[in-house]
């Protein structure tokens, strides 16, 4: 590689990472605090909890990588150009090439690291993470968040207990069941106590009332009532894996007998779609980068920053591929458009690199983003100019 070529991938790779970092950051934290929940509820410790977060971060990379590459390549060629590196560039008779070279380097490296998370790690983290957090729920004396305090354990099922001892014992038993629509359960217990296989709340010295549509109550009083919660823990003490949670292999040969895929098999079609064709994003996004931003231009050309055009391409190419992977659940057909999108898409960026012009914004689009921004400028300045005036009265 050439001394130029080093020198342009240095500097979009240290720019790729100043924008990577701090994204990836923000959005790591929003996806972990949604999960909070997991040590509040529970009881967990901070180490599980720990866990579970570093078990979120392979599935939030593939999103973020092709966007932090867009603002790499659009900021470094814009400083480039701002300092006229690329004038001197172009006008040492340099090809094309040496700036677009260490580019499409740098993004075919992101996406066959992409491709390895998004198939390898990133199955196999979300397995971890849905295990644990089945496991969790698993003991339902640990799901009780604490002391006199209502639990909700199912739907329509609640409980509360005054104390909870040593030895699976609990104090002050109450639970409201409301899940047959026939009538509505409700326990009181002095004490009581969870079996050593979690399937059955034993109370003891208590009373349950059971009330029918029509308003009537009864009232029973029992030395001893078995409470079966086989149900519940059943089902959550195993995980139940989805399509996202598959590896590639899985996608491409799907076991006829597992419960989900049976159940849905036309989200496991569209997984593998998408997995095929979301981990080709960074060169797709390099390139039109590449066609929006690697030419010089004069500084006196009244223009969006390439950033915003390349960003606004990068969102509008994304959430279009989303849409037609979402699709594919109900129409096949929208396979076709998934692996167009990024095709297109490259084949005309490729034609712009070609003939060495610049992809831009539609001009009424870029007209009124450009005014929008401008009034939003004007209004800043006049509120800080009123501020600072009546601080100076």
């Amino acid at each position: 590689m050439k001394l130029l070529e080093t020198y342009i991938l240095r500097r979009v790779g240290q720019m790729f990472l100043v924008a990577l970092l701090p994204v990836l950051a923000i959005i790591w934290t929003t996806q972990v605090l949604q999960r909070i929940n997991l040590v509040t509820d529970s009881g967990q410790s901070i180490g599980s909890f720990a866990k579970l977060a570093t078990m979120i971060l392979p599935s939030i990379i593939p999103v973020v990588l092709p966007f932090a590459l867009v603002i790499a390549i659009t900021q470094t060629l814009t400083t480039m150009n701002n300092d006229s590196e690329l004038t001197v560039i172009d006008a040492a008779g340099a090809r094309r090439s040496i700036l677009i070279r260490p580019i499409l380097l740098l993004a075919a490296v992101i996406s066959v690291f992409s491709f390895f998370v998004d198939n390898i790690v990133e199955p196999r983290a979300k397995t971890v993470a849905r295990q644990m957090i089945a496991e969790t729920y698993a003991d339902l004396l640990s799901s009780v968040i604490e002391e006199k305090t209502f639990r909700k354990l199912d739907e329509g099922l609640y409980v509360q207990i005054s104390q909870r001892l040593a030895g699976r014992m609990l104090k002050g038993l109450f639970v409201a069941d409301e899940r047959d629509p026939a009538y509505e359960l409700i326990y009181y217990a002095k004490e009581g106590a969870v079996d050593d296989t979690g399937t059955t709340l034993i109370m003891h010295d208590g009373e349950v009332h059971r009330k029918t549509p029509d308003g009537n109550v009864s009232v029973i009083n029992f030395d001893s009532y078995s409470f079966d919660l086989s149900d519940m823990t059943e089902s959550r003490g195993q995980a139940t894996l989805k399509a996202s949670d598959r590896d590639l292999w899985f996608l491409f040969n799907p076991d006829p007998n597992d419960k989900d895929y049976t159940i849905r098999p036309q989200s496991y079609r569209a997984e593998l779609h998408r997995r095929l064709t979301d981990w080709i994003l960074p060169v797709v996004f390099a390139l039109f980068s590449l066609a929006i931003a690697g030419d010089a231009r004069s500084h006196r050309e009244a223009r969006l920053h390439p950033m915003v055009s390349a960003l606004a391409y990068a969102f509008a190419l994304r959430w279009a591929a989303f849409y037609a992977a979402n699709q594919i659940d109900t129409d096949p057909e929208y396979i076709a458009v998934l692996y167009a999108i990024p095709i297109v898409s490259s084949i005309i960026s490729i034609i712009f690199l070609g003939l060495h012009k610049r992809r831009v914004m539609p001009s009424f689009i870029r007209d009124r983003i450009s005014s929008s921004w401008r009034r939003m400028q004007e209004r800043l300045l006049a509120a800080t100019s009123r501020s600072g005036g009546g601080a100076a009265q």
